[in-house]
């Protein structure tokens, strides 16, 4: 991918791959790699939503908390906006380090086992602040009444503790405590499946709201298509451990050009009672990610697959203007979105 970091561009990964060891025997041998991540690239604008889905087991977690540095990547390079300049986050140690981190922070996916239960909501959200000596005593106090009224909670609840509270409000103090530092960029890990419909729209619309007002950039990592949809600038496809497609989110949805997005696209639900859809059901389950398949990955549930599939890896291409697939046919394909069929 040859994307061209310009003064918008707060994020660029450039072929980040992770490979986890698998240990045997009492002397724990190296007899094999689980391959999470696989020369992932992509650049994210100051200021957008990039969403990324795919299936449990996909990478998409892993790729996440590779850019935060809380795994060590084993190849590649994340650059990030520091004032006018990209640095290599993987050069920064110590205070560098820990500037880096008040910049990049995350939104857990479970509100639950993501807050300390022995802490109250003013020591949970205060942490932040204190690790960094931004604020103490009657300031500290201050600052997180001010987050916790941004995210709709009651600043008089700030010393209670966690089990007081439910999902939806848990996941707005772990919201509190994401943007306590004033980040630039917030990895928001799954932070609505573990909670209801109703409230997961509460939430989402709360994102949307505090991006517009602190001009926050969200890489936003679902699983659910319908909510990626509704928050993504634009949206990128991952499958066993590399991607697949990204495009502009509407184009994407209706004119998907890798056959596993149409059939992820096919699985998404339809609020109209009176059509069905056309589901895609792949064949076989998700390869082992030890074990990848050769060629192209996705070729041993493909039914557009062909002989060259099964070696050639397919390279990363821009087949239109922002439009970025990996496959041998992507541009003969005539693939479905979002498409309905009436009723008999």
């Amino acid at each position: 991918m040859n994307e061209t970091a310009n003064a918008e561009t707060i994020l660029e990964v450039r072929n980040l791959t992770k490979h986890f060891p698998i240990y045997r025997g009492f002397i724990r041998k190296v007899v094999g790699r689980v391959q999470a991540v696989n020369e992932v690239s992509f650049s994210v604008r100051k200021g957008e939503t990039l969403g990324i889905v795919g299936e449990s087991g996909c990478g998409k977690t892993t790729l996440g908390r590779i850019i935060l540095r809380a795994y060590t990547a084993t190849d590649g390079e994340v650059l990030f906006r520091r004032d006018t300049e990209m640095v290599n986050t993987f050069s920064l140690k110590g205070k560098e380090l820990k500037q880096l981190r008040r910049n990049m922070q995350i939104i857990f996916q479970d509100p639950f086992s993501s807050l300390n239960p022995r802490k109250t909501v003013m020591e949970i959200v205060g942490e932040p602040l204190l690790i960094h000596g931004v604020a103490r005593g009657k300031e500290l106090e201050s600052r997180i009444g001010a987050l916790l009224e941004l995210v709709g909670l009651n600043v008089k609840h700030m010393n209670r503790y966690p089990n007081a509270f439910s999902g939806g409000q848990r996941q707005r103090i772990g919201i509190a405590r994401a943007l306590a530092l004033n980040p630039k960029l917030v990895v928001c890990d799954e932070p609505v499946s573990a909670l209801d419909v109703s409230v997961q729209a509460q939430v989402v619309n709360l994102l949307e709201d505090l991006q517009k007002e602190l001009g926050l950039t969200y890489l936003f990592i679902a699983h659910d298509l319908s909510v990626v949809e509704h928050i993504s600038d634009r949206i990128a496809v991952m499958y066993l451990g590399s991607f697949v497609e990204m495009a502009v989110a509407e184009e994407l949805y209706k004119s998907p050009r890798h056959p596993y997005t149409e059939a992820l696209l096919s699985a998404v639900p339809l609020t109209d009672p009176h059509t069905r859809k056309v589901r895609i059901v792949l064949p076989g389950e998700l390869p082992n990610p030890s074990d990848p398949p050769s060629g192209c990955r996705f070729h041993t549930r493909c039914s557009h697959a062909r002989d060259n599939c099964k070696t050639d890896v397919p390279s990363w291409n821009e087949i239109s203007p922002g439009h970025w697939v990996a496959c041998h046919y992507a541009e003969s394909l005539s693939l479905n979105g979002i498409v309905t069929v009436d009723r008999k």
